[in-house]
């Protein structure tokens, strides 16, 4: 079991050395949507630190479909130079370099964290001369109370987000990058059509279940049909709303199943984002909802949330939960968690020959010096 965490798994033609994945964080901290330095450092370190494959964070696939102006972008070339340098470190030092695409919607325009974390308003323009601007979601409902109302997208709206998603995933594969998410959670706009809690719409892309699947499995069908058929295609989801009468663990088991029948090769289970109920946070919370996927769909899945135990991590793979397990927050923490995680688990002897031979060099000689004395 304890090894389980470092065997590859192949998707398509796509190989992870190991099953431990860095999850999408943002940063915050972009200009105009491009990449700089602090994203490459910020990034280079997690493949370094041994992880199979390391998530560029979610990029808007159009200006208005940032959640802050520090967001990454893929909605012009200027964009496509500084991730295709990011790519590329990633895989020349043995992580898969992947990406994750997804507006914003009602979650749009809003402050960064350490600055408010709310609705960007005029006193932000005044302060740093960034403003709000008018945000889209599935239906007028505002993201929380004091929130912008959205417009609710019409029939050319759809039409204009499909040919920005189609036209952002090109730019993604002319980066370099081999697995592209699709983010459809934590109130993000592919999850405001998919909740009856934030869908409240008549049309063809509302109303029963199907119809608000409709939008969202359009745009995974542009996505898989752009992607290479030798590249994996994830979705992320929000497992469930942790509301009464929201988006529920069978809805994702079924959607999962017609992700599946498009293409999709992996399921990354999260939760939450659409309403704020207080979810069970506990370590591993989360898994569940992969380890339904898994066992009901025969699909690959991801569990992520508070993970930070290397045992526990090696169990949900091992005992079939998951096929691969995301890091968020803990490798933020520690970029060098998968290398520690061998050394714990008894997976690495202490050769470091793991380790970039820069490092594992020096650290080899201090563990054998400590060893003689």
């Amino acid at each position: 079991m304890t090894n389980s965490l470092f065997e590859p798994l192949q998707l398509r033609g796509t190989t992870l050395t190991n099953r431990l994945v860095v999850s999408p964080m943002c940063q915050y901290s972009a200009e105009e949507g491009v990449a700089n330095d602090w994203h490459f450092a910020n990034l280079a370190r997690f493949a370094l630190g041994g992880f199979g494959a390391v998530f560029v964070e979610a990029t808007a696939v159009s200006p208005e479909g940032r959640i802050t102006h520090g967001d990454l972008g893929l909605w012009n070339d200027d964009q496509i130079a500084p991730l295709q340098r990011i790519a590329g470190f990633l895989k020349d030092n043995g992580a898969v370099p992947a990406i994750q695409l997804g507006p914003a919607g009602r979650r749009a325009a809003a402050q960064r964290p350490w600055e408010g974390d709310g609705p960007l308003t005029d006193a932000d323009a005044a302060a740093r001369g960034e403003g709000p601007w008018p945000v889209i979601a599935a239906s007028a409902i505002p993201h929380r109370d004091g929130w912008q109302t959205p417009h609710a997208m019409t029939k050319d709206d759809l039409e204009v987000m499909r040919g920005q998603w189609r036209r952002a995933t090109e730019r993604a594969l002319q980066a370099g990058f081999e697995i592209v998410e699709v983010h459809a959670a934590h109130g993000f706009l592919l999850n405001s059509f998919l909740s009856p809690l934030a869908n409240l719409r008549n049309d063809d892309h509302g109303g029963d279940f199907d119809s608000r699947l409709r939008f969202p499995l359009e745009i995974v069908s542009i996505v898989r049909e752009i992607w290479p058929a030798d590249r994996p295609v994830f979705v992320r989801l929000s497992a469930t709303d942790w509301a009464e009468g929201g988006w529920n663990g069978d809805d994702t088991v079924e959607f999962a199943r017609r992700l599946k029948r498009l293409g999709v090769d992996v399921v990354d289970c999260s939760s939450g984002g659409v309403a704020y109920p207080k979810p069970p946070l506990a370590a591993d919370y989360q898994t569940q909802f992969a380890s339904r996927v898994h066992r009901e769909t025969d699909m690959a899945a991801m569990a992520v949330g508070l993970i930070d135990d290397p045992k526990a991590a090696a169990a949900l793979i091992a005992e079939g939960h998951a096929d691969l397990v995301a890091l968020a927050r803990e490798a933020l923490n520690d970029p060098n968690w998968p290398l520690h995680a061998r050394a714990a688990l008894g997976a690495d002897p202490l050769d470091f020959d793991l380790w970039p031979v820069q490092a594992g060099h020096w650290l080899r000689n201090r563990a054998r010096a400590r060893l003689a004395q």
